[in-house]
């Protein structure tokens, strides 16, 4: 059968089979935290408030991004239930996006092998095939990004003048990447931009792009959801744009400090082996040696290279790195491995093997961290306990929590009512750095009435003798000791929980989670 398709309906059979991959990983490992936990639960939040103007973390304001991968998710829980694999379809959609620019674009300026060799490496790497399903905005804002800086390329390229349609589609992308990530979504796209023209000497048609139409498409995009925070929250600009992407860019006393060199490592372990046929390029290929060999014209060479060194600079420079953010060079890179794989392996008898191991290996590797990193991560997670308290709590039950933050217990226990957080919080908010509490009491500030989660450690003994009320904290917490009517209810793989009263809500004796014959919470159906 596969002899029969055309080359153009073989490539798009392996574009969905690459796309299906990472859907069915998707669907193999537990939320990790904290990263996925506190993204999928703003997600969950918002569509259990109905709130879609205000993002919120245990119903407490949570500014640190725009709200497109909330909003995205609200609908996919929506539609297919709360569950892990509906949070990843919004980044896996995002990924299959970015697979599909780089080919048709690959395949428009070189040929239908460098394309899909192109969409294959990319594909197969542990950018998408881990990167890709992974909830956060990184892979979303990666994507906007990319289809902004091929729009707006393949616009100067159409003619004198830019294309005035597909550069509008790049305002658009802009707009779309600033309500993933804020304002990288601009910034990166035009550092590209700008560089490339510079150097390919076509800084004048900027002159001609459809400026006026371009920005009201932007503006009537990624606008609005800023100014209707702003009026609602006035410190909002200050916060979001400032404090949490100006400042997080220029200062040092942010989390992750990482060498200059960070990057670069995470590109090798990422993109394995193909990134080293793209640096291949920079070495022993010329843009003069390509434009003759018909395989890439000179200027698209150069956009690649602009493409993944501009933005390596840009995230090179802050003291904090996290491997996310650097998803938006895989594009351009996965085409420059491709063409160095053409000019090293193409011509060879064993190109085909080799090009087929690598594959089956990058995929078992993926497969493996997928399948491991549950049993890895089993103590920081919760969801053993939330599962527990899910059909032994009634929905107006208290939960109170210590020792650390839970981010994904709320999820799997689907709760409606935000939990109670103990600690210091006067002193927490003298010393304490970059970190799950200070999201959480500068949450508060915009919203005193849902910074009343935010509790002393105290309000145990008041509660301990009262039904209805639970108490999670770690394994070595001691908190309880001593309190008369804390009872330990469940051990977990990592935390614990008690139970207040010495009795459960309904008045039955507390003999452990084998005896709670409650309704519960929504996700206690995930058990039965």
């Amino acid at each position: 059968m596969l002899k029969t398709l055309t080359e153009r309906q073989k490539s798009w059979l392996i574009l969905i089979s690459l796309w299906l991959v990472t859907l069915i990983l998707a669907t193999l490992r537990p939320i990790a935290v904290p990263d996925e936990g506190r993204y999928g639960e703003v997600g969950r939040w918002m569509l259990v408030s109905g709130d879609w103007l205000t993002p919120r973390l245990n119903g407490i304001p949570f500014f640190h991004k725009p709200p497109l991968l909330y909003w995205l998710e609200a609908i996919s829980l929506a539609s297919f239930g709360v569950n892990e694999f509906a949070l990843r379809l919004v980044p896996a959609l995002h990924a299959g996006l970015m697979l599909l620019a780089l080919y048709l674009a690959a395949r428009t300026i070189s040929t239908e092998t460098i394309a899909r060799r192109a969409s294959v490496m990319l594909g197969t790497s542990l950018t998408l095939l881990v990167g890709g399903q992974y909830i956060n905005h990184d892979m979303m804002v990666a994507t906007w990004i990319g289809l902004a800086i091929w729009c707006f390329a393949f616009a100067f390229m159409a003619c004198d003048k830019p294309h005035r349609w597909l550069a509008r589609l790049g305002f658009v992308a802009c707009a779309l990447g600033m309500l993933s990530k804020g304002l990288i979504g601009i910034a990166l796209p035009g550092l590209v931009i700008l560089v490339w023209l510079i150097w390919t000497r076509q800084l004048k048609k900027v002159l001609y792009l459809p400026w006026l139409s371009g920005l009201l498409l932007f503006a009537l995009i990624a606008l609005p959801w800023f100014v209707l925070a702003q009026q609602t929250y006035p410190e909002f600009f200050n916060y979001m744009f400032v404090g949490q992407q100006f400042n997080r860019y220029t200062a040092a006393v942010y989390n992750n400090p990482q060498p200059w060199w960070f990057y670069l490592l995470a590109l090798a372990l990422l993109f394995f082996p193909w990134l080293f046929f793209a640096l291949g390029q920079l070495r022993r290929v010329t843009a003069t040696t390509l434009a003759r060999d018909g395989v890439l014209a000179e200027p698209w060479w150069k956009l690649c290279w602009v493409w993944l060194l501009a933005i390596l600079v840009f995230f090179s420079v802050p003291n904090s790195k996290l491997v996310g953010y650097i998803l938006p060079v895989v594009p351009p890179l996965a085409l420059l491995a491709a063409l160095g794989w053409e000019r090293v392996m193409a011509h060879r008898a064993s190109e085909r093997k080799v090009f087929i191991t690598v594959i089956v290996i990058n995929i078992g590797i993926a497969l493996g961290i997928v399948l491991n990193v549950g049993h890895v991560t089993r103590k920081t997670r919760t969801q053993d306990l939330a599962q527990v308290f899910a059909c032994a709590a009634n929905p107006a039950d208290t939960l109170y929590v210590a020792d650390g933050y839970p981010y994904d217990l709320p999820f799997y226990a689907q709760t409606r009512k935000a939990m109670v957080v103990l600690g210091d919080w006067p002193e927490l908010r003298k010393r304490v750095g970059d970190g799950w509490q200070r999201e959480l009491f500068e949450g508060a500030d915009f919203d005193a009435q849902a910074g009343q989660a935010l509790q002393s450690e105290a309000v145990l003994a008041k509660v301990a003798q009262t039904p209805g009320h639970w108490f999670v904290a770690r394994k070595s917490n001691r908190m309880t000791a001593g309190l008369p009517g804390w009872t330990l209810f469940y051990q977990g793989a990592g935390w614990d929980l008690y139970r207040s009263g010495g009795v459960a809500s309904d008045g039955s004796a507390a003999k452990g989670p084998e005896a709670a014959q409650h309704k519960g919470l929504p996700g206690c159906k995930q058990q039965r």
